[in-house]
């Protein structure tokens, strides 16, 4: 008879971060940020978003953004309460408001964003007590090989000479 070990809760928010790495890889082709996000419901994957601002031109198209509207999709519902968003980056202002306005249950991000970031870095709107909801928020997942990723495509960008 085999025997189930249950995952502790660090262990399955670093096994769904690997799983948003993977995503966020699928933005490579169309030369676009590679970030990548996921949501997470009851233990199961419900929405995926990875960076599609230089395919679809829509400076909205951020991984989250695509992310949260797939989950709303499968829930048939706007309210993602009882979700958890897994993202490679810290999310930005635009991204933040819309993780509270979801009222997200739980935010895990990778690398933190010392120039955007909205969850930490620059702002904390996610667990700001002045907003309506407030996200239970967790950076630094998995933030060596999410930052990595980001480092490299920049690091290649530069060499190609592109800005």
């Amino acid at each position: 008879m085999t025997t189930m070990i249950p995952m502790t809760q660090d262990e399955l928010d670093r096994r769904f971060m690997e799983i948003a790495i993977d995503v966020a890889r699928r933005a490579l082709p169309a030369e676009d940020v590679p970030i990548g996000a996921i949501v997470v419901h009851e233990g199961r994957i419900i929405g995926r978003g990875h960076n599609e601002r230089e395919r679809l031109a829509d400076p909205t198209a951020h991984a989250e953004i695509l992310a949260l509207s797939a989950a709303s999709q499968h829930l048939k519902r706007w309210r993602l309460d009882g979700c958890t968003l897994y993202v490679t980056l810290e999310p930005c202002p635009m991204c933040a408001g819309a993780i509270v306005l979801a009222r997200m249950s739980r935010l895990v991000f990778g690398a933190f964003d010392p120039k955007a970031g909205a969850c930490g870095s620059l702002y904390e709107i996610t667990t700001d007590a002045r907003l309506n909801h407030r996200v239970v928020t967790l950076g630094g997942v998995l933030n060596d090989r999410c930052a990595d990723l980001l480092r490299e495509f920049f690091r290649d960008r530069r060499v190609r000479g592109e800005k």
